[in-house]
């Protein structure tokens, strides 16, 4: 038997991809939806974002989900445990990118 994941999201694999989550692969399979009604534009999975302050490269942040919806860009992030380095990354991504990140709560 597999080790069991510190938070106890179970992996799964779809279309191909691995996700970290079946939350993250419902968002998925909700937003491959949206996608194929031309709801939504320029899905894409995993965007990174480099976090850095003055110059300097601090880490990177990777959103599970940005896509186009009416025109605007939306990024958004699939949570069961909001620990504190990501809502630290959050904020920091927040403020650089002047951006608002959409939490998706299971």
């Amino acid at each position: 038997m597999g080790r069991r994941s510190k938070y106890g999201n179970i992996r799964v694999k779809l279309d191909g991809i691995t996700f970290d989550s079946k939350a993250e692969s419902y968002r998925y399979l909700a937003l491959k939806d949206m996608h194929s009604r031309c709801e939504i534009s320029n899905l894409e999975m995993q965007p990174k974002f480099p976090i850095s302050i003055e110059g300097r490269h601090i880490c990177n942040y990777f959103a599970d989900f940005r896509y186009c919806r009416q025109g605007e860009s939306v990024v958004e992030d699939v949570k069961g445990v909001k620990t504190a380095v990501y809502r630290l990354k959050k904020k920091m991504v927040e403020a650089q990118y002047g951006i608002k990140i959409v939490e998706i709560t299971r």
